[in-house]
């Protein structure tokens, strides 16, 4: 995409009413982020809805914080801030360990990170991730997730509602790739909101019980800066473990800030990748302090800003002040937290699909190798590992006549990647053939 389709560049301030609108449409993103990560890891650690509430409040806290330093601060680009899928890897890798040990750990890879950024060593470490390192580490992120991603699923009222929340994971599966082939412009970039606001509607009606209940008792505004993690607890194995998720975490950093410099060309952009990846740093040991999932850019800001022509900066500072104000308010929280464990398991695959075609892409991108052709595989690879781990209780839930389907995941990708292939995501017929 060419500078002169940019309605906004950078420094730009767009008008007051486009300027609260673009401001929605970046909350609507980093929202959907926020509200799924947010949901697995704070389950991971709590059961007290009261303690999940405080978790979110704290983890959009941080994310506004973030968000307004990088963009006045920081790399001072249009860049969407969220939870790290890497470290959700490393915290669900450490379940065993202290919850004060998990994220001192997270507190130090941010720093260790910082350091390395500001004095320029970051550039030694960055030689070992080649192609084939990257690209291997964007696959096993989407094939460690799996097991989170299934108990999502598989979580119901009884055993008996297990074969009705998979088939509607399907469901809702199958609507997003067709919505991802069929949505143009802010309609594709925003595929996830939607998803996430249907799934929950359509859930509440084909599944009852599967809704959280909502808390109306709960005070509009309360403090959320209680809790945190104030007293170090060092676990030398566990530092290593989240260290080399930092540099993954790092890796992923560049790629996402140097993204958008190539869309967009803004000067001084060493000094943005340098100040950007230093204040990430710093958001993350903010992390590990406050007891959170640590932060990174997102790569997937530059798709939006090539549909809507804005890469104004300006405009993310409604949302990062939207989210801000939502951290005070625990009803708002909990409102959100009423979005359903299978819609959220379905959303998280769909995400690790796309991260799996991403290491594909890595891996084999040649001029003849799109990421749609990437999708075809991954997403059938990542169906057919969740359903090899499907329950032996869950497989007997369904009819008799589907038994054998249900747990095999051999059958169930290949008929996965030929509706893919030949319905879903057929290729275009190209003329004389």
């Amino acid at each position: 995409m060419s500078l002169p389709d940019i309605r906004y560049n950078i420094d730009d301030q767009p008008p007051p009413v486009a300027l609260f609108l673009f401001g929605v449409q970046w909350l609507a993103v980093m929202g959907v982020a926020a509200i799924i990560m947010g949901k697995v890891v704070a389950a991971l650690h709590y059961t007290d809805p009261a303690a999940q509430f405080l978790y979110m409040q704290k983890l959009l806290f941080l994310i506004a914080v973030a968000l307004i330093g990088q963009i006045f601060l920081g790399h001072r680009l249009p860049l969407v801030v969220g939870p790290a899928v890497i470290l959700l890897v490393g915290i669900i890798s450490s379940m065993q360990q202290d919850i004060a040990a998990i994220y001192s750990s997270i507190m130090i890879g941010g720093l260790c990170l910082s350091i390395l950024c500001a004095s320029g060593l970051f550039r030694y470490v960055a030689r070992l991730f080649t192609t084939r390192v990257v690209a291997t580490i964007l696959i096993l992120i989407a094939l460690t997730i799996t097991p989170t991603i299934l108990k999502l699923v598989l979580t119901a009222p009884g055993p008996d509602k297990v074969p009705a929340n998979l088939l509607f994971a399907l469901i809702l599966l199958l609507t997003m790739i067709a919505g991802d082939r069929l949505l143009k412009g802010v309609w594709r970039s925003t595929l996830l909101v939607w998803a996430l606001i249907g799934g929950s509607l359509g859930c509440a009606w084909l599944l009852p019980g599967t809704t959280a209940t909502y808390q109306s008792s709960l005070p509009l505004f309360a403090p959320m800066f209680r809790q945190c993690t104030t007293s170090l607890s060092l676990n030398p194995g566990l530092i290593l473990s989240f260290l080399i998720c930092f540099v993954a975490l790092a890796i992923n950093d560049v790629g996402s800030i140097e993204s958008i410099g190539k869309l967009l060309n803004p000067p001084e952009m060493e000094r943005r990748l340098t100040r950007g990846m230093v204040l990430t740093g710093i958001t993350n040991v903010a992390a590990g302090f406050l007891g959170v999932i640590g932060l990174v850019n997102f790569s997937l800001t530059t798709g939006i800003i090539a549909s809507n022509g804005n890469a104004s900066r300006i405009s993310f500072l409604p949302a990062g002040l939207i989210l801000l104000l939502v951290a005070f308010m625990p009803p708002v929280v909990a409102f959100v937290w009423n979005v359903p464990a299978v819609v959220v398991g379905t959303i998280l695959l769909h995400i690790m699909s796309m991260q799996l075609a991403a290491g594909l892409m890595v891996a084999f991108g040649t001029s003849g190798f799109t990421f749609q052709d990437a999708l075809v595989i991954s997403l059938p690879v990542m169906v057919s590992v969740i359903v090899s781990y499907l329950p032996p209780e869950a497989v007997a839930s369904f009819p008799a006549l589907l038994t054998p389907l249900a747990g095999n995941g051999f059958v169930v990708g290949t008929l996965t990647v030929l509706l893919l292939e030949h319905v879903l995501l057929r290729r275009a017929v190209e003329p004389g053939k």
